[in-house]
């Protein structure tokens, strides 16, 4: 099996090469490499308060006290949190708080331990 890479249209596996361009027999898409480079390149970053790049895994404490919807409790301002998970969207860290359970933190609000 070749090391083709997915259609970034439609992300069929089934891709081939046709002198230096990359197509698809199922979307009829036709790219270059360097547009594939391109985009890995650009993967989204996560920054916290300070401007500190954020990865899986990191330990965060929180700068902000935060309300928590639907509960009358919230998260104290200093409270650490291990072991984050970034993910795409508004609320862009998910996590597990002692005494709370899974929720979801924005990055503006935690610094980098």
């Amino acid at each position: 099996m070749s090391d083709l890479p997915p259609c970034p249209k439609c992300s069929s596996p089934y891709t081939y090469e046709d002198g230096q361009i990359f197509v698809c027999p199922e979307c009829a898409h036709e790219w270059s490499g360097s547009e594939v480079e391109a985009k890995e390149s650009t993967a989204p970053q996560f920054l916290d308060a300070n401007g500190n790049e954020l990865k899986d895994g990191d330990t965060v404490t929180v700068i902000k006290s935060l309300k928590i919807k639907g509960s009358s409790s919230s998260v104290k301002v200093g409270t650490k949190v291990k072991g984050i998970r970034l993910v795409d969207g508004d609320h862009n860290i998910d996590c597990k708080i002692d005494g709370i359970g899974a929720m979801k933190l924005k990055s503006e609000f935690v610094k980098k331990a």
